[in-house]
């Protein structure tokens, strides 16, 4: 019994090593499959029937190709991106701090919980006017509608991390009469990174969405922009070719949010149990 448990917990971590490259490449060749097979039917939907201002993948590509090959995706790219980082940034610095303070203090919560239920129920493009007659069409503006919409999944998501602490924990550090300073590194910090990691990511999304509305309604430098000015000139298949670089541009702000939280709480149990969020 005792060779046979032995041996079994020998082997299967070896199996799973030679299985999990196995079927990672089977998941991507099924997806890749599938991409590939609504491609081919969009591109002969298109040929063979009439579907107005949609263009075939093929004109989509071709499109998109030019953009990239004489460089006009640069400035749109990086005034989005720039808008997007600030914003974010913004919204953090606001967040975490406030959500620190309304987790630890229980009165300051419940005092403050109507207004922030209120304030978070407003669409952050209803500020577009306020925003236009404060900042302009500029960055200013699409940085204030980003860091409306975007404080409150990072505000809220601190705030249930630090209540979310370990009752056994909270009270084990009372008893020892740990410091204001060393129980927050120690434990506050540790119990809500978990919550926190999801809050920016879900606002690293949120950003991106605000900042391409707020490029499109004002109308502000960048990828929406861009969209505007190809829809009014009658260029749909470079319409279209923004939109994907602006989908793709999401994809990859996804995974880079989603590796980094994995990779920098791999300590956490979320992580251990879940296998990453």
């Amino acid at each position: 019994m005792t060779v046979t448990g032995t041996r079994e917990r020998t082997i299967a971590p070896a199996q799973r090593a030679r299985i999990a490259p196995t079927g990672a490449w089977r998941t991507w060749a099924a997806k890749s499959g599938f991409i590939a097979s609504l491609l081919v039917a969009w591109e002969a939907a298109v040929r063979l029937g009439d579907f107005g201002s949609i263009p075939a993948p093929t004109s989509l590509g071709e499109a998109l190709v030019a953009l990239v090959a004489d460089g006009t995706i640069v400035a749109p790219l990086l005034d989005t991106l720039t808008s997007w980082a600030l914003g974010l940034l913004a919204s953090a610095a606001i967040g975490v701090p406030v959500g620190l303070f309304l987790g630890v203090s229980n009165g300051a919560y419940r005092l403050c919980r109507f207004v922030l239920d209120f304030l978070r129920t407003i669409p952050s493009l209803a500020l577009v006017p306020l925003a236009v007659l404060l900042y302009g069409s500029g960055l200013g503006g699409k940085t204030l509608l980003i860091t409306f919409a975007c404080v409150w999944p990072i505000l809220l998501q601190t705030v249930y991390g630090v209540r979310d602490i370990d009752p056994v924990a909270e009270e084990t550090c009372r008893s020892y009469r740990i410091r204001p300073v060393q129980r927050a590194l120690f434990l506050i910090l540790p119990s809500a990174a978990g919550y926190l990691a999801t809050g920016l990511r879900i606002a690293a999304g949120v950003s991106l969405l605000l900042s391409l509305s707020g490029e499109i309604i004002i109308p502000a430098p960048g990828i929406g922009q861009a969209i505007t000015v190809a829809q009014l000139g009658g260029a749909v298949p470079t319409m279209y070719a923004w939109i994907v670089a602006a989908g793709v541009l999401g994809i990859l702000i996804n995974l880079l949010f989603t590796e980094v939280e994995r990779r920098a709480l791999r300590w956490h149990p979320s992580q251990r149990q879940g296998g990453g969020r």
